[in-house]
């Protein structure tokens, strides 16, 4: 099963380049800490819609639930929140289509967000999953050796391959059931504010 998302990571890159509220991508990460939460804050990047699993074109960027006390390390936050929240909503998706629950989520890649430790937390925290970063992020190289490797018979097998993999760091969820739930809740509500933005068709 696969999901697609159209704005992670170029939340981060909007909130530079365009805002100008970081200098780089990856001082998201300290500003983000410098709040305990969003304070009620949600980021819905619907820049060109919203994919899976909302499949929605007509969908549109919204900011919900500010008030005067917000600063820019809430949205920060949220922003970061917002690619957690995304991924929530594939995974549960996922689940309700295989009827498998996830036990152990692992990220990789080699952009800044496998990097990003507070993210990393966050998304334990917003899935109620562990989260493990392997040794070697850049998977999608490792993966184009791997398959020379078997072609060639420098691996013999798949076990081979497995005994490769080693794990860097894992993140345990922090947030309780309710938090995670009724934090879940707000974003899905935040996504209805966003819906029926453009006319399409």
């Amino acid at each position: 099963l696969e999901g697609s998302i159209a704005v992670t990571g170029s939340a981060v890159q909007w909130l530079r380049d365009q805002l100008g509220i970081i200098k780089s991508a990856s001082e998201i990460e300290a500003l983000a800490a410098s709040v305990e939460d969003t304070g009620g804050a949600y980021f819905v990047p619907a820049f060109s819609g919203l994919f899976a699993p909302y499949w929605r074109s007509d969908a549109r960027g919204a900011i919900v639930g500010l008030s005067r006390f917000h600063n820019r390390g809430h949205l920060a936050r949220a922003t970061l929140e917002a690619i957690c929240f995304q991924t929530r909503a594939v995974l549960d998706a996922m689940v309700d289509d295989s009827g498998v629950r996830l036990e152990l989520l692992k990220v990789d890649g080699g952009g800044g967000a496998t990097g990003n430790a507070m993210l990393t937390q966050l998304r334990a925290d917003v899935l109620g999953v562990p989260v493990v970063r392997p040794v070697v992020a850049e998977t999608t190289a490792l993966g184009a050796a791997y398959a020379a490797g078997l072609a060639t018979g420098f691996w013999k097998d798949l076990e081979d391959l497995r005994q490769n993999w080693k794990a860097d760091r894992r993140w345990e969820p922090r947030w309780s059931v309710d938090q995670r739930e009724t934090t879940y809740r707000g974003w899905q509500k935040a996504v209805e504010r966003t819906l029926n933005w453009v006319d399409v068709g």
